[in-house]
């Protein structure tokens, strides 16, 4: 297609610097379609905007978001993990609770399939020049549950009770160092501006659906959620029972496209293979979540279909930097050229994965430096690498882990393969509560291991990976991995708020990260889900969340 240069002159004319020079990525060819449509919606871009500029550079609109919609009036029916703790959107941090709380409660924006963000409470939004203040501007004539309107004190509010230290908000993950209570502020009824610790390019996504607690709820709210449910949504709560299940109807008052279900059902399980009983006998129309392994009997159904969802959930191998005999970066370079990660995509994901390469930048994020060359298994080099360090007799080490998805059979693999450059490894598996324990350093099993395993759940950017377990100062630092250059470069791709500037940053970062071995990524995982046939428009992310509001049942 021809470029049509007097239209994207005109385009240019409103944007700012950051924002044309990115079109001029675009145009040039540096910056692919799909990276430019993605940055393009983090920077506030609006998708009708990225739409009409990728046309006039030639490389075609926006694809139709139009669907065939099902009938109305059905009742979704969902397997679901139980809630591991009561519902409140400040503390909660597991799937079954944060899936509940996301029926009902609805974010500022949303990070789709795609990592695409797109505008929900908020219509738009936009950095200062450096991205140190962020300014949202929100939909008009939103209403809550209790019937008040959504404005900017609601969503300060409750940004600011995630950013209180002395509210233990599971969110402090995500914004410690990034924003501090206070830094929310109301310009105007519909106006909010968030003032940040540092520069940030990423932070819409620090209040989007990739921060599960960042959900809207009234000023007012003083704790209990469970007894009311206040939220913005599709659905209204109907009835909750804990440990039971959860019924949501259909929000007449929505401020969108009303949904099409009459009612969504949840039930809770405990564990995976009585959700698919209850699949495959009709009793359930969705499996939420559902893990390779024990899911082999859906996946090549043809009674079932499977919605897969590329990601960058990851399990994490640490590997203790400031003692004991993985010290040395040569030995653990060595343990991670014993991984066969061709087999492990293949035979352990069912090729339901893609390639680690032992840094949190996975296959689906722009800012992935991809000319970095994939780490492959090679036992020789291992072996060189080990009598280099004073290690070729091997040793007896301790790899500990939890009992979750795949990452048993994970650490027995690796239990294998290590064997061959004379290590050996006893594995010390645990239920999750005793491998988390208390989740601080001296009272955790897995922050104080010397080696071990650890589910972390997708993010739509790399930034939590990048500092909460690799930072010198990180709050998840189980490798005790300490290392200036690394700190410098993590946070000046954290500040970037151009694409080109923060894959120069993970290029370095990769790089960095690959001779150094803190932490083994073996593979990020496929998010799937499992519906019955005839269900359509059943929309997860790989967060967890679900959203039903276009559910429909043949």
């Amino acid at each position: 297609m021809i470029k049509n240069y007097r239209i994207l002159d005109l385009i240019r004319r409103n944007r700012s610097p950051l924002e044309n020079h990115l079109i001029d990525g675009l145009v040039d060819g540096r910056v692919s379609r799909r990276d430019f449509i993605r940055h393009g919606s983090l920077l506030g871009l609006s998708l009708p905007l990225l739409g009409g500029i990728t046309t006039a550079a030639g490389l075609g609109g926006m694809p139709s978001l139009a669907r065939a919609q099902g009938a109305p009036g059905a009742t979704i029916r969902v397997a679901s993990s139980v809630p591991a703790a009561a519902i409140d959107p400040v503390t909660i941090a597991d799937a079954g609770g944060l899936l509940i709380m996301q029926q009902v409660a609805e974010f500022l924006c949303v990070d789709g399939p795609d990592l695409v963000l797109q505008p929900a409470l908020a219509e738009s939004w936009k950095p200062n020049d450096n991205g140190s203040v962020w300014t949202f501007k929100l939909r008009k004539g939103v209403k809550f549950h209790s019937g008040g309107e959504m404005k900017a004190e609601d969503v300060v509010a409750s940004i600011d009770r995630l950013a209180d230290p002395a509210n233990s908000s599971n969110a402090l993950s995500v914004f410690t160092g990034i924003l501090s209570k206070g830094a929310s502020k109301k310009v105007d009824d519909y106006t909010v501006e968030f003032h940040l610790d540092a520069p940030n390019g990423n932070f819409p996504y620090m209040v989007s659906s990739d921060n599960y607690n960042a959900v809207i709820i009234p000023a007012d709210y003083k704790g209990d959620y469970e007894k009311s449910f206040d939220g913005t949504g599709p659905f209204k709560v109907e009835k909750y029972t804990a440990k039971v299940g959860a019924s949501f109807v259909r929000n007449e008052n929505y401020w969108g496209a009303k949904a099409l279900p009459d009612r969504t059902e949840f039930t809770f399980f405990t564990d995976v293979q009585p959700m698919i009983l209850a699949l495959q006998g009709g009793q359930v129309d969705v499996i939420n979540q559902m893990p390779v392994l024990a899911g082999v009997a859906l996946l090549n159904d043809p009674g079932f279909e499977i919605i897969s969802l590329k990601s960058s959930a990851h399990q994490q191998l640490h590997l203790r930097c400031d003692d004991g005999p993985l010290k040395d970066a040569r030995v653990r370079r060595a343990i991670a050229l014993c991984l066969d990660r061709d087999k492990l995509a293949a035979g352990l994901m069912k090729g339901r994965s893609s390639l680690g390469n032992d840094s949190p930048f996975a296959a689906v994020y722009p800012s992935t430096d991809t000319s970095i060359p994939q780490r492959k298994q090679d036992i020789a080099q291992a072996k060189q690498l080990m009598e280099a360090a004073g290690a070729g007799k091997g040793f007896k080490i301790t790899l500990t882990t939890e009992r979750y998805l795949e990452i048993p059979e994970y650490a027995q693999l690796i239990q294998n393969w290590v064997k061959e450059i004379g290590i050996e490894l006893e594995l010390n598996i645990l239920d999750q509560s005793a491998y988390y324990g208390d989740a601080v350093f001296g009272k955790s099993n897995w922050l104080d291991s010397v080696m071990g395993i650890t589910d972390y759940g997708h993010r739509g950017v790399p930034n939590v990976y990048l500092a909460a377990p690799l930072k010198s100062d990180g709050t998840w630092n189980a490798a005790h991995f300490k290392n200036k250059d690394y700190d410098a470069l993590a946070t000046s791709y954290i500040a970037a708020l151009d694409l080109e500037a923060q894959k120069a940053d993970a290029g370095k970062i990769q790089k960095l990260l690959l001779e150094e071995t803190p932490v083994i990524f073996g593979y990020f995982y496929d998010y799937l889900t499992a519906t019955a046939k005839g269900v359509a428009g059943v929309q997860p992310t790989a967060m967890s969340q679900l959203f039903l509001e276009k559910a429909s049942k043949a």
